[in-house]
């Protein structure tokens, strides 16, 4: 049996979900704050792209509020959540009533040197300085140079993995 799509066959978009929940992938919430406070949301698409010069990519609903806040601030940082931290996958997916700037009344946070929240026990916490924006459809592909990281190497990370966290 074959598994490749012609160019014909329609994707169904749940199937395509199911697919690509069958990676496992560091569970992070991409931060930034300006003028409108902290922003923030989970990103289950935030990867390095090269490491010279030291590159991350981070995929964003065009509708996320925090964009804007991405592009207004010129920076943002990615933590990579630790194993105890679950509880931040809601609130930051978008579920429950904490909204913007009050999702960060869960967790502790501090602050790096671009100004993006930084998560407190997080596995680990790239801050990046904004380099690019790529539309496409409705996705914005955000580029943006490391400035600084932090790594908890004795810390195991929070993983997703088909719709869940492990």
């Amino acid at each position: 049996m074959s598994h490749a799509a012609t160019p014909e066959q329609v994707i169904d978009i749940r199937t395509f979900w199911q697919a690509v929940g069958l990676r496992a992938v560091g569970t992070a919430i991409v931060t930034a704050e300006a003028g409108d406070g902290p922003r923030g949301f989970l990103a289950l698409s935030a990867t390095h792209l090269t490491a010279e010069p030291p590159l991350m990519m981070i995929s964003v609903d065009k509708k996320t509020s925090a964009l804007q806040t991405i592009l207004d601030a010129g920076h943002f940082a990615i933590n990579y959540l630790a194993g105890g931290q679950a509880d931040l996958v809601g609130p930051f997916g978008g579920k429950g009533d904490l909204k913007g700037a009050d999702r960060f009344q869960m967790g502790r946070w501090g602050r790096l040197a671009t100004g993006a929240p930084a998560l407190d026990g997080a596995a680990g916490v790239i801050d990046c300085r904004l380099e690019e924006v790529i539309e496409r459809f409705g996705t914005a592909i955000v580029i943006g140079r490391v400035v600084a990281f932090s790594a908890t190497p004795d810390v195991t990370p929070l993983v997703s993995y088909k719709g869940g966290t492990l």
